[in-house]
């Protein structure tokens, strides 16, 4: 009976040892998005929503984030247009997309900003939020501050720039509907759309030509913002905004499986947008709720996840610590004597 006892327990352990490595497997990118959503920019009507409450990673969509607290900065006087920053020896050290600062070279805040949207520079990123906060930490705080204040309540950031946490880093979280409710906030902002509209901008003296990851500046009437993501891990994802008439809209694509499918998404989704606005109808699926502002709270969505996956690795670990149970407490031989008799 006692042999009995510790065999289950034994089983149990091996489960509750074998649950949280299970589910910390989770998607974060879908074909063809993990999350997505179309605002009414005006209003914040919800023209359209699917999974927009599902936590995914922004990468670096993150950046309209920076934007919006440098404007902030610039708008209250704590910074200017024509402030120079000098490249510290931190700031040339940053991968990813970037313009390849390096120490002690000069540029204007206005250089970094076109840097930081056009560019999607990281080491442009990491210069201006020293230099707005005193430290790159100082900046996360800000974005985090910033980001409770627009009741963005599914959003953590732990970085500046939105690449893939380095060791012992937790990653930047965020949704679509929250990332709705901050391009929202942002286009109060005139001179938001100075520097996420533009195409291609030159830097140093025009000897670096950027050019923008929004293609869809070329290819949508209308649209003049905001930003794209990617990293491996976190898809596809871009914050699109276009104007027509006095009609402006917001789509929102996170965690596309591939640039082609988020590009495609966020182009048919800002054009119903528009087409249901212009009757005056909102643009909703079958199983979503009646259109409400973006800025009021949802219902909470459970996030999509392999779960069949999940139930094949779950049942593979129960076979393998059932098998290893049997054998210690049944079918090993414990003494000469069993072993005689077993034979």
């Amino acid at each position: 009976m006692k042999t009995k006892i510790a065999y289950y327990l034994f089983c149990l352990a091996g489960i509750l040892l074998t649950w949280p490595a299970l589910a910390a497997i989770e998607t974060k990118s879908a074909d063809p998005y993990l999350g997505a959503i179309v605002i009414d920019a005006d209003t914040g009507q919800i023209l359209f929503e699917d999974h927009s409450n599902v936590k995914g990673y922004p990468a670096s969509v993150l950046k309209t984030m920076d934007l919006m607290i440098l404007l902030d900065k610039i708008n209250m006087g704590a910074m200017r247009l024509d402030e120079k920053i000098t490249i510290l020896a931190e700031v040339s050290k940053i991968g990813g997309s970037q313009v390849y600062l390096k120490e002690n070279e000069i540029f204007t805040v206005d250089e970094l900003l076109y840097a930081l949207m056009v560019q999607s520079a990281n080491d442009a990123a990491t210069a201006l939020a020293i230099q707005a906060a005193g430290s790159k930490e100082g900046f996360v705080a800000l974005m985090n501050q910033r980001a409770k204040e627009l009741g963005m309540k599914s959003t953590e950031f732990h970085s500046i720039h939105g690449l893939p946490p380095a060791k012992d880093q937790l990653p930047d979280v965020t949704t679509a509907r929250d990332l709705a409710r901050l391009a929202r906030a942002l286009l109060k902002y005139p001179d938001c759309l100075r520097y996420t509209s533009c195409k291609e901008h030159g830097f140093r003296d025009n000897k670096f030509i950027m050019r923008n990851h929004n293609r869809l500046l070329a290819s949508f009437p209308g649209c003049d913002g905001l930003k794209t993501g990617f990293f491996r891990n976190a898809g596809y994802s871009i914050v699109a905004t276009a104007k027509r008439g006095n009609t402006r809209i917001i789509a929102v694509i996170l965690g596309s499986k591939s640039k082609k499918s988020r590009d495609q998404k966020a182009a048919e989704l800002l054009a119903k947008g528009f087409a249901e606005m212009s009757q005056k109808q909102a643009f909703v699926t079958k199983s979503a709720p009646p259109p409400v502002p973006v800025d009021q709270p949802a219902e909470k969505e459970k996030p999509r996840s392999n779960r069949v996956l999940w139930l094949v690795i779950s049942l593979v670990a129960l076979v393998i610590v059932a098998v290893a149970c049997y054998w210690f407490f049944f079918y090993r031989p414990r003494n000469k004597e069993d072993l005689v008799q077993r034979h």
